[in-house]
């Protein structure tokens, strides 16, 4: 299997996706495997043994938001659909995107404007527009219900065909969230437990939180990201400051947090208290700031998440990781395991060695 390290393109094998969370496969959150990538060596290890690879001073900035229950059974035209509510808006406008039943892009007749579709416990939705320019894929819908009671009564995890299978919204928990508001899980938290994060402060690396409410994905289209709601507290842009100013590395957990991290940094990469919106897109032409290191998940191809691994790693790093990733059988997606890419050294070359 070939990797293309210059435009981050790969194919895929069916079997490296993962179709269950790792405890319905008999792996604990903590044992799903994790590859190391610091610019020289790539090491093979256990999402547990993270500590090993952090030192004292170092800050794990993470993301506090829950997810929301956000797919709800739906039917447009009388044809069976279901309603992904991927980002709200105000009052009852809600960014959405209707799918097909088995999770797969929708196939009916292409959604339009005063469109209306019903949804469970009497409520209905109604198209308004497009919510990007030249994109008809996500809509701006007015529900005449609360949508969050709507959620709580009817609502599930996002999943994709991918996961044939349902399961409960305890798997899509992480320790951090605090803070519903995202479509689906910031899944770079997911392999973290309550034990993990106990060690890491006691070897004295700090943990601070920010919020990024995630929008839906879109796994077919690889489409940039979509503007999303974040908040980076002053405390967390205080201690990353001060981190950087000791010496100390600023690692993300999750191109979620790079992003919310990235957006409140000025030109010289002091971060600022933050909250609003953000439409940063982070490339190879736009390299990270403030981020030393990014804990993060598998992306499929295509993903605009590849780009932002990118800005952090570079292109070098990131394809030698995909490349040992599908040759030693990582799994992929939000169920799947792990990788901790570091910035390159200044001064580092290829030519990495296999832990």
């Amino acid at each position: 299997m070939t990797v293309d390290l210059a435009g981050l393109d790969f194919t895929l094998p069916a079997e490296l996706s993962a179709t269950r969370p790792p405890e319905a496969r008999g792996v604990a959150r903590d044992e799903v495997r994790l590859l190391v990538s610091d610019g020289d060596t790539l090491t093979h290890a256990r999402f547990r043994e993270l500590p090993a690879f952090l030192r004292p001073g170092d800050l794990v900035v993470v993301n506090n938001s829950a997810m929301l229950a956000a797919a709800v059974d739906a039917e447009l035209d009388g044809v069976p659909a279901v309603l992904h509510f991927s980002t709200w808006l105000t009052g009852h406008r809600w960014v959405v995107e209707v799918r097909d039943p088995a999770g797969t892009p929708w196939a009916g007749r292409p959604p339009e404007s005063v469109a209306r579709l019903r949804l469970p416990g009497d409520a209905t939705a109604v198209l308004r527009e497009p919510w990007l320019p030249g994109a008809t894929r996500l809509w701006v819908a007015e529900v005449d219900s609360e949508v969050r009671e709507v959620l709580a009564r009817h609502g599930r995890p996002i999943t994709y065909s991918y996961v044939p299978e349902r399961w409960s919204a305890d798997y899509y928990r992480t320790v951090f969230g605090r803070e519903p508001g995202s479509a689906e899980m910031p899944s770079a938290g997911r392999p973290f437990t309550e034990t993990l994060v106990t060690e890491l402060v006691a070897r004295g690396i700090a943990l601070a939180p920010i919020t990024l409410h995630t929008g839906v994905s879109s796994p077919e289209t690889g489409e940039p990201p979509h503007p999303e709601r974040l908040v980076v507290p002053d405390l967390t842009a205080r201690l990353v400051n001060l981190t950087r100013a000791a010496g100390g590395r600023v690692i993300a957990v999750g191109t979620t947090v790079t992003r919310a991290l990235e957006s409140a940094a000025d030109d010289r990469g002091r971060v600022h208290a933050t909250a609003g919106w953000t439409a940063l897109v982070l490339d190879g032409s736009r390299p990270a700031r403030v981020v030393d290191g990014l804990i993060t998940g598998w992306h499929a191809p295509g993903a605009s998440h590849l780009h932002l691994l990118e800005s952090v790693a570079g292109a070098e790093v990131v394809g030698r990781a995909y490349r040992a990733a599908v040759d030693t059988g990582y799994l992929w997606h939000e169920f799947g395991d792990t990788a901790l890419l570091f910035r390159r050294r200044p001064g580092a070359h290829p030519g990495a060695a296999v832990a």
